[in-house]
């Protein structure tokens, strides 16, 4: 299929779902002026105006209403403040994935050596695409070469809301990706770059924010001069693999258009229960602010701007406000004001808020550090943990076959287009890293205890305390254990008939019963 000629991009059919996008992302961000222009239309420096929708009953009114779309009022400024948690689950939502890099194995000792040569920088972009993916719902991966950059293709993320996908039976089957290179007043240049099975192609376009306007030729722009219109990959399948973070997504389940993207961790309640952090947090903050030490004195007591020069409120004086006293005497004592700050009441209510987030999410406390109590052992971090680590592994349910996929087609791309290179295209095994390392003393307390037991072999010994070792490292070690053993000593106390056996003391094996032949 052919890149657009122009028209609305992106597509109608997936409008709502960039919509949707559009608020996960601020979430994710955590820019307060976002925020209040992405609940209340900006009415200039980043202060939402009041809508009428605001002071309605219903569905409308009561979305309006959340404390990022209620009305400033008129003379105040935005003193909303917010607390990123949001980007926190996205960041512990990666580092559980891929904080450690996952164990890819092959059976072509060549390739063995490519795939561990790109693993260091594959790790960085699965960690960024994961991090994203959790906010947006996923993220796909891409294959790219330049030869003036880097010898041999690589893999580069490329976030949810940055492209159109096309799916078949479930399966991603071409995308088209897209980007604004410039923006000037009202016009853009659009940038679109599709993959389909056998080909990438490019176009670039001149036209408004969500028009792409008249196609122009790739050499109009520098950014776009050295690309071809049509690539040939010489593969049948995409050249890009799509990673969701969960499913199903239960907003789009029944949409078309969305119904085989993954599902935000923020998915649901959870960006209610952000909107109310922030409020309980904004609530602290204006205790604070509004629980200075004033003191209040008679106008003598006071420095007189001049005649005519007005006043002003400034909310840092310690003494600001001048008292008329009655009958024009300004004798008075020295008035102090001292507003109680709720910590008690906000902090346990932000805790409770923050838990109830988790909850939603599928995180423990622990992970974030609110526990009080630390875990020494790994059993008891895995223990503490538990919420964490099964949304860990629910995750790479996805992610596996998706990672496997997208390394093949890397593989088989380069033996195409690099064919100097000796590599064999194959579909490597991933296993993710454990996210809690394994208690060594403990391991090898059992270990010694197995051995004592006679219930297990040096090869299970040595698999069960180096996991991530493969079989020739396993069987290396096993032979250097035997090796290292001591040869078996005889016991001084035996008798000479207890020790058989060739070459030592005892009965000949080839003596029988009776005399001796030729003898009675």
């Amino acid at each position: 299929m052919p890149l657009p000629s122009g028209g609305t991009w992106p597509p109608r059919t997936h409008q709502p779902i960039q919509q949707q996008y559009a608020v996960l992302d601020a979430w994710y961000q955590g820019d307060n002026e976002r925020l209040a222009a992405l609940y209340g239309d900006p009415r200039g420096n980043g202060v939402p105006a009041n809508r009428p929708s605001q002071y309605r009953g219903g569905v409308i009114g009561r979305a309006a209403r959340w404390f990022w779309g209620a009305p400033t009022p008129a003379g105040e400024k935005l003193t909303k403040l917010h607390i990123p948690v949001a980007s926190d689950i996205a960041t512990m939502s990666s580092d559980l994935l891929f904080s450690e890099p996952p164990s890819i194995t092959v059976e072509n000792p060549q390739t063995q050596e490519r795939i561990d040569d790109m693993l260091p920088s594959l790790q960085a972009t699965l960690l960024e695409g994961a991090e994203v993916g959790a906010a947006l719902g996923g993220y796909y991966l891409r294959a790219v070469w330049d030869t003036s950059v880097a010898e041999r293709p690589w893999l580069a993320a490329v976030h949810a809301d940055a492209a159109v996908p096309e799916w078949r039976w479930g399966k991603l089957f071409a995308v088209t990706f897209w980007r604004i290179i410039e923006t000037e007043d009202d016009v853009c240049l659009w940038h679109l770059e599709r993959h389909e099975p056998g080909a990438i192609l490019h176009g670039l376009y001149k036209g408004k924010p969500s028009d792409l306007g008249n196609s122009l030729p790739l050499t109009a722009h520098p950014e776009t001069a050295a690309l071809q219109p049509a690539i040939p990959t010489g593969l049948e399948r995409c050249t890009a693999v799509y990673v969701p973070n969960m499913k199903p997504n239960r907003a789009w389940r029944n949409y078309p258009a969305g119904a085989n993207l993954g599902r935000s961790d923020f998915d649901g309640p959870v960006l209610g229960l952000f909107d109310a952090l922030d409020e309980v947090w904004t609530s602290w903050m204006r205790d604070i602010r509004i629980g200075k030490g004033r003191v209040h004195v008679p106008a003598s007591y006071l420095q007189s701007q001049g005649r005519g020069q007005g006043s002003y409120f400034d909310p840092d004086r310690e003494i600001y406000e001048a008292m008329n006293v009655l009958g024009g005497d300004d004798r008075m004592e020295l008035t102090a004001t001292q507003f109680a700050i709720r910590v008690v009441e906000h902090k346990e209510t932000a805790a409770e808020l923050l838990h109830a987030i988790l909850r939603a999410t599928g995180y423990s406390a622990q992970s974030f550090g609110l526990d009080g109590e630390v875990a020494i052992t790994a059993t008891e971090v895995a223990a503490k943990e538990r919420r964490s680590l099964t949304t860990r592994s629910r995750k790479g349910l996805y992610t596996v076959p998706e990672l496997a996929s997208a390394i093949e087609m890397l593989l088989e791309l380069e033996a195409k287009l690099f064919p100097g290179q000796a590599v064999t295209p194959e579909l490597p095994t991933i296993v993710l890293a454990d996210s809690v390392s394994p208690d060594m003393q403990q391991l090898a307390a059992t270990a010694e205890l197995m051995r004592r037991a006679e219930a297990a072999s040096d090869e299970t010994l040595v698999q069960m305390l180096h996991p991530d070792w493969d079989d020739k490292q396993v069987q290396a070690e096993v032979k250097a254990i035997a090796d290292s053993r001591p040869d078996p000593v005889a016991d001084p106390f035996a008798l000479p008939g207890d020790m058989v056996g060739p070459g030592q003391e005892g009965e000949d094996p080839g003596q029988q019963d009776g005399p001796p032949a030729g003898q009675e």
